[in-house]
């Protein structure tokens, strides 16, 4: 497949409503951007939630109410986040499983984020994966630094493939205290994919504030896909605040388009993926 999977992920755990009103944050605003940014071009949705405060929350209630209210209204796929925020425990975050979404996050290791600690210990990844078999869902392995590789390496070789059988990783990449967001970082990535995983597995990037541009194009060069959003950021250029999510779809869409390598529907998604139920 030539095409560009681009994944939206239109709120996060870490941006203030109250700085950037057009973050979406209730279950109203994140139907409405979800609509917009599948009509941009994008086919998975990267959901974090928050509460009656806008804080973030992985309510069990609000969870399965997201993921009905997305499949009701979109043909999106939707992809639970299962780190929550930082300060979630591990109990919280392995029962967003519960609410049988399509795909969920899998981050493959601990790493330092701007002040605080995201906790990923090695016998919570472990589990995360053997329940994500268990549910057929498809896990999108989330990786904030290079030796998440190895470590993704040791977990299929110990644990077996995903459901499905495909392996799909997402560079995040930026994050103060993590691997930097730039064109050669997103090169050692490409080529640790080549190196330490399945053939066939493919990747996507997310570059973190003034790291999109550089990183949407390189992992374009790459031959990778796209993850982009007010998650990651909430300037579309300088002085420039993003308007909605559906503007920055609209801009890997056409980044996509200019490489030759357009935007793919849902439906080649979820093949691409090994969805339970893809055509």
């Amino acid at each position: 497949m030539t095409g560009t999977l681009i994944t939206v992920a239109p709120t996060g755990a870490e941006v203030d409503k109250a700085e950037v009103p057009a973050l979406p944050v209730t279950l109203d605003e994140l139907v409405d951007a979800a609509k917009r940014c599948e009509q941009a071009g994008a086919s998975i949705i990267h959901v974090h939630l928050r509460d009656d405060e806008a804080k973030p929350t992985l309510d069990p209630v609000r969870l399965r109410d997201a993921v009905a209210a997305l499949r009701d209204t979109t043909d999106l796929i939707v992809q639970l986040s299962t780190g929550g925020s930082v300060r979630d425990g591990e109990a919280a975050r392995l029962a967003v499983l519960d609410a049988e979404p399509d795909m969920a996050s899998c981050t493959m290791g601990t790493v330092n984020f701007g002040d605080d600690v995201f906790m990923n210990r090695w016998e919570f990844i472990v589990g995360l994966h053997e329940r994500m078999q268990d549910k057929a869902v498809v896990p999108e392995y989330e990786l904030f630094d290079l030796g998440h590789l190895a470590a993704l390496e040791r977990l299929l070789d110990k644990e077996g493939l995903p459901f499905g059988g495909h392996v799909h990783v997402d560079f995040v990449l930026g994050v103060p205290g993590g691997a930097a967001g730039d064109a050669s970082t997103v090169t050692a990535f490409a080529e640790g994919v080549r190196r330490y995983l399945p053939e066939g597995t493919t990747f996507s990037a997310t570059g973190i504030g003034r790291a999109t541009l550089p990183v949407m194009f390189a992992s374009l060069a790459h031959g990778g896909h796209l993850r982009v959003g007010m998650e990651d950021t909430v300037s579309f250029a300088r002085r420039q605040p993003v308007t909605g999510n559906d503007q920055l779809v609209e801009r890997a869409a056409a980044a996509a388009a200019l490489a030759q390598r357009p935007a793919i529907t849902t439906a080649e998604a979820r093949k691409l993926l090994r969805m339970r139920d893809a055509d």
